[in-house]
């Protein structure tokens, strides 16, 4: 059997809908219904808006109003938008 690896999996690019999905949400300061998977695994739900989007070596991530950092390809609905196909 092979270990479940968390926040060291490879990064998968996420597709241009969700980025300006994001993006929409970035600039109304509108707030969201966000589901992720944190770096221990578990599936988190917040409501909160998107403060920024960016890029750090290679991997793409959302900064939420309460400073939660997440990976973008972690997210896994935004509004009940499937964004990362939820793997």
């Amino acid at each position: 059997g092979q270990a479940v690896g968390h926040a060291s999996k490879a990064y998968r690019p996420v597709s241009c809908e969700i980025h300006s999905l994001c993006r929409g949400y970035l600039t109304a300061s509108k707030r969201a219904e966000i589901v992720y998977r944190d770096d221990a695994g578990q599936i988190c739900m917040t409501h909160d808006v998107i403060r920024d989007l960016f890029s750090r070596a290679g991997q793409e991530f959302v900064f939420l109003g309460r400073g939660h950092m997440v990976r973008l390809d972690h997210v896994l609905t935004l509004d009940g938008k499937v964004v990362a196909g939820a793997n």
